[in-house]
């Protein structure tokens, strides 16, 4: 995919599962890959199993819940490759617990992280995009995106809102030559149910079963790239959970009674 070739890839939460996988999926097609994410050892043992000189790649240790300090960021990588080519906002965290259990405190850092943080990236990014009249934003939201399930219900509100935001803003930047892709992962065998928080914000430190028998990251990655050069504007990753999506659009009553089922009584 030539699409790729001398690009300036941004992939936040990259040091593990999915943008880990992306990192090196846009690495091989020779594109330069910004990887952030915070944990700076994982970044490192990253960035040095990607393809291509390690020059032409770049780490920066990003917390996502510290919005109001990403313009030195995004300054820095002007200075280095004078352009943003794409921004995969892939960073996020999820939640496994009911919402009469959780505190405030697990909606709050939900929000930040799966939708703020997001939100103020891309406005930092923006401005460079539409003065160079090019460039792909693509918001790595979920399944849960379209549809919530119980033990969920923050982390999919944050990301419904993603795809709010980001159709909106589709319609405002098609101008300039930007394209906007909403990705909607199913299972993809991550960590990312082992991190989630428990309904007192701590890490609910379990693999779900779906979870480790779901998609590997590299099928998904690959999955993501042809998306892009595509130029979708959305598109569903995963096995049979995908099907969720379709039942809300056309059997919404069938889902509800399959989500009530899945509550332990």
């Amino acid at each position: 995919m030539d699409k790729f070739k001398d690009k300036v890839v941004w992939i936040t939460g990259a040091s593990s599962g999915i943008g880990e996988a992306l990192s090196r999926a846009f690495a091989e097609e020779g594109a330069q890959v910004i990887l952030s994410a915070r944990r700076l050892p994982e970044l490192e043992k990253v960035k040095n199993s990607l393809t291509g000189s390690t020059d032409s790649h770049l780490i920066m240790t990003l917390d996502m819940e510290s919005t109001e300090d990403f313009k030195p960021y995004v300054d820095r990588v002007i200075e280095k490759y004078g352009k943003i080519d794409f921004l995969i906002n892939n960073a996020g965290i999820s939640q496994r617990d009911y919402v009469i259990n959780s505190s405030m405190a697990v909606f709050t850092k939900l929000i930040k992280i799966n939708y703020l943080s997001v939100v103020a990236l891309t406005k930092e990014i923006l401005p460079y995009m539409i003065a160079q009249k090019s460039g792909h934003i693509a918001a790595i939201s979920s399944v849960s995106g379209r549809l919530g399930s119980p033990k969920r219900a923050g982390y999919a509100g944050s990301k419904h809102a993603l795809h709010g935001f980001f159709d909106g803003l589709r319609s405002e930047v098609s101008q300039f030559g930007i394209n906007v892709t909403l990705v909607c992962p199913g299972y993809i065998k991550t960590n990312i149910s082992i991190n989630a928080l428990s309904g007192q914000a701590t890490a609910h430190g379990k693999m779900d079963q779906n979870q480790a028998e779901g998609m590997e990251p590299e099928v998904c990655a690959k999955k993501i790239l042809k998306a892009l050069v595509s130029k979708k504007s959305e598109i569903y990753i995963g096995g049979k959970e995908v099907m969720g999506v379709y039942l809300k659009r056309f059997f919404p009553r069938l889902l509800e009674r399959i989500l009530v089922n899945q509550i332990p009584k």
